[in-house]
């Protein structure tokens, strides 16, 4: 499905569905498990893909490149359109996008550059209603061991849930070589064993999948923000949300 196409999922009403998985925690306690992704579920790393792109043009001396925002990222993660998008022409896009993807993969996963990320909107809040519940809240995030000190950081300074505060955790990969796929599985099959996973929330459609296909009791959330763009279908029993804003 193609970027935008998510975004047509969302009814009217939504905020329903986070006011029922609170209810459905608070009823529960510490035996009800909440699962998060980070990346595009409850931050924004918009700013952190516009920076280094920003940094790509001022290393190639690319004005247009260094001029990079926000604004610029239109189509999830596609970084040939955010350089469209800033003033290059179509062949100098693909003429220098080996170059900038090469240049972007030794900064993004990093804590340096995540501490760039910015919430996404009512996500602090929503986090900290869950621990509210005293329920078990658990990010299962992509992200490599390697980023674990910039990724809390970043959570501090954005107001998420720290893990230690309640039943808060935060599941990482091991390394950045091991497979997103395989490790969010494997996380998952992990989660089954600490309690009742009653909800998961996940910006990416194949992970979206796999926990309602492991959990089919739970209520799943996709996050309809920006994802790889793979060609996947959502189940229809998930519940796609914009942001978090009047979920709790």
């Amino acid at each position: 499905m193609a970027y935008d196409d998510f975004k047509s999922r969302i009814r009217e009403g939504w905020q329903h569905t986070l006011h029922g998985i609170l209810a459905r925690a608070r009823s529960l306690g510490a035996k009800a498990v909440l699962a998060f992704d980070l990346d595009s579920t409850l931050f924004d790393n918009r700013p952190r893909q516009a920076r280094i792109l920003r940094e790509f043009g001022s290393a190639r001396g690319l004005t247009t490149l260094e001029a990079c925002g926000v604004a610029h990222w239109t189509s999830g993660w596609d970084m040939k359109v955010a350089m469209r998008n800033c003033g290059l022409a179509a062949e100098q896009v693909e003429a220098l996008y080996a170059e900038a993807r090469a240049f972007w993969a030794q900064r993004f996963f990093t804590s340096e550059y995540c501490l760039d990320d910015v919430a996404i909107d009512g996500a602090a809040a929503f986090t900290y209603a869950v621990v509210g519940t005293g329920a078990q809240l658990i990010y299962v995030t992509g992200r490599h061991e390697g980023m674990r000190e910039g990724t809390v950081g970043a959570m501090r300074r954005c107001g998420l849930a720290l893990p230690g505060e309640g039943a808060t955790h935060l599941i990482m990969k091991p390394a950045l070589r091991d497979n997103d796929d395989a490790f969010k599985r494997d996380a998952h099959a992990r989660l089954g064993t600490l309690g009742q996973v009653i909800a998961a929330f996940d910006n990416e459609p194949t992970h979206v999948n796999d926990y309602l296909q492991r959990f089919p009791e739970a209520t799943v959330i996709h996050l309809a923000t920006d994802h790889s763009g793979r060609p996947v279908q959502l189940l229809e029993a998930v519940v796609s949300i914009p942001h978090f804003t009047g979920g709790t």
